[in-house]
């Protein structure tokens, strides 16, 4: 008979290599290992969705609605404001926007201090001048900081204190990661003060939607009776517009002419795919009188004034996946869709066969007074220059009552996070801070999903053997070595496994293999388990290993791999750094 154990590694194995491949969403993947390992016999009926009511998944989507909350408040916005009239220097701006995203994802989702922060950046780089590709790296890196420094920080802290409580009897506390993360910050902002110079410029234009629009858009544009290109050859089009497009296509009567020949002939009723971009469309336009295809007056009981903005999609927005028609943009959420950007890809496809993918930019029409809570609705994040909000000075100091109370429950031993937090969660949507439809918008349901069904597939992990073997391979491998050999090995896995899979994942693989190997050697866990927070938190080498690192790639015009250039060398510093301030303050 085959241990059970082998059939816990094949499907991790399995769940890895689709976590890499990335074509599946993590949740649905962590769903197929759940239900692997339930017809295997391996994990029983009765226990296959206890990981829903496990604490940390609880936990997780309290702090998830209280970010959203400090985000309603205004709190981050009147701190941006601060930071944009303190200097005008490139650096300075740099600094302290870090350290501002640092601070602030210590308290709330490390991925909602990076979205409501962004915006403020890429205004400074418009009004400065200087490339938004330079500090937008930085921050999202920054958040992966200030994750790292409490127990509410990030989902992996909350997993590996619950894997603390469950060997141990007590889980970490509010503030137990804090002399590591804090420490940690502090040598991150040193280097990324100066180590901004490593991430390359993508981008220094001075106007917004140039700004914005990273790469060029792609686009349809329909040939009308009266449009100057009617009758007009390809090869003429510098005649009658002042700008340069890309036709990459033709569209005529369903037949799509792909790279038509200069002497082909616009006719009337055309559909033509062009690259260009946010500008140069508007001009094209202009010049030659032809119409944006797809595009239709949006119903309104009275006339309405129509905006033009930009977004970003993000991992968790029911857009990706989808295609225009299938996401149904128009009738939903009452937006135009009128182009695409890909960074670092060309697209080939029709406006509506194109599948959106967490890093598009979007260009979207809309009624000027719902376009950003459509936006947002879609779970994507509007990205043109906004002003900051007014009107919510009064709401911050009872939002931070609400939340700083919240930590005194934790804290003083009162209540557990899974009972305190929710409870301050209740209290926001009570006062009026959060409306009632952002409370479930704002919980990061796929992540909600993937914790569920992974947690028992962890504890099956540890329940059939394989921790305690992959354990004691660990320790074993410590015959002869240091022990901090043996924990730079653990820390570089698990920022391997952090670069490539969900860091939420991770820390539910990891976290029982460190357990078995500390037990293995008779040492302490908790410098082990530390290593796994601090890995677990340290994706910084490739745009899919967080969700912060994704939000920027589209806004800074990154290329995948451009990550490494600043990531690589950070991740260096983490491990001499990390190691012996662990050790120092978690001996084994």
């Amino acid at each position: 008979m085959v241990p059970a154990y082998y059939t816990v590694f094949a499907t991790l194995i399995f769940s890895l290599v689709m976590f890499i491949w990335g074509k599946v969403r993590h949740d649905f993947i962590a769903l197929i290992a759940l239900f692997i390992l339930i017809i295997a016999g391996i994990i029983q009926p009765e226990d296959a969705f206890v990981g829903f009511s496990h604490p940390a998944v609880i936990t997780v989507a309290a702090v998830l609605v209280l970010s959203k909350g400090l985000e309603y408040s205004g709190l981050i916005d009147l701190l941006g404001k601060w930071v944009m009239q303190v200097s005008n220097n490139m650096v300075t701006q740099i600094v302290l926007l870090s350290a501002l995203v640092i601070v602030a994802s210590a308290f709330i989702n490390n991925v909602g201090a990076l979205a409501v922060t962004m915006p403020i950046a890429i205004h400074m780089a418009r009004t400065t001048g200087y490339s938004p590709s330079y500090i937008l790296l930085p921050i999202a890196f920054a958040a992966h900081f200030g994750g790292m420094s409490t127990l509410i920080g990030t989902p992996p802290n909350i997993i590996i204190a619950n894997f603390r409580g469950g060997a141990v009897g007590e889980p970490f506390r509010l503030f137990d990661f804090a002399p590591v993360g804090v420490g940690l910050s502090i040598v991150g902002l040193a280097f990324i003060s100066f180590g901004w110079r490593l991430v390359p410029k993508r981008m220094a234009k001075k106007s917004a939607s140039e700004l914005f629009s990273i790469n060029d858009y792609i686009t349809e544009v329909r040939v009308l009776k009266d449009s100057k290109i009617n009758n007009l050859k390809v090869d003429d089009l510098d005649k009658v517009s002042r700008v340069g497009i890309s036709v990459l296509g033709i569209i005529r009567k369903g037949r799509k002419i792909p790279v038509p020949e200069p002497h082909e002939v616009f006719l009337e009723d055309d559909v033509i795919m062009v690259k260009t971009d946010a500008e140069h469309l508007k001009a094209f336009l202009d010049d030659t009188k032809v119409a944006l295809n797809g595009t239709r007056k949006l119903k309104a009981k009275k006339k309405v004034k129509l905006e033009i903005r930009e977004a970003v999609v993000v991992h968790g927005s029911e857009l990706v996946g989808e295609t225009t028609s299938c996401a149904k943009i128009r009738t939903r959420f009452r937006l135009n869709l009128l182009a695409v950007s890909r960074s670092g890809k060309n697209i080939f496809h029709r406006l509506n066969h194109i599948k959106f993918q967490p890093g598009d930019v979007l260009l979207l029409q809309g009624p000027i007074h719902i376009i950003e809570e459509s936006i947002v609705r879609m779970g994507c994040l509007p990205l043109a220059p906004r002003n900051l909000r007014i009107g919510y000075k009064t709401r911050i100091p009872i939002t931070l009552a609400i939340f700083i109370a919240g930590l005194i429950l934790v804290v003083a031993d009162i209540f557990p996070t899974e009972v305190a937090f929710p409870m301050a969660a209740g209290a926001l949507l009570f006062v009026g801070i959060l409306p009632r439809r952002e409370v479930y918008r704002s919980i990061d349901w796929p992540v909600i999903v993937l914790l569920g069904a992974f947690i028992p597939v962890g504890q099956a992990l540890e329940t059939s053997g394989g921790a305690a073997i992959l354990g004691n391979v660990i320790a074993d491998l410590s015959d002869g070595i240091a022990t901090w050999v043996l924990l730079v090995l653990l820390l570089t896995i698990t920022m391997f496994l952090s670069d490539v899979v969900n860091n939420a994942a991770t820390a539910v693989l990891m976290s029982p293999i460190a357990i078995s190997a500390a037990n293995k050697l008779d040492y302490s866990i908790d410098p082990f388990l530390m290593t796994v927070a601090v890995g677990s938190s340290c994706a910084f080498l490739t745009p899919i290993g967080h969700q912060s690192n994704t939000l920027v790639l589209g806004p800074g015009g990154y290329k995948f791999g451009d990550y490494w250039r600043l990531g690589l060398p950070l991740e260096i510093l983490i491990v001499i750094v990390g190691i012996p301030l662990i050790l120092l303050v978690w001996p084994v």
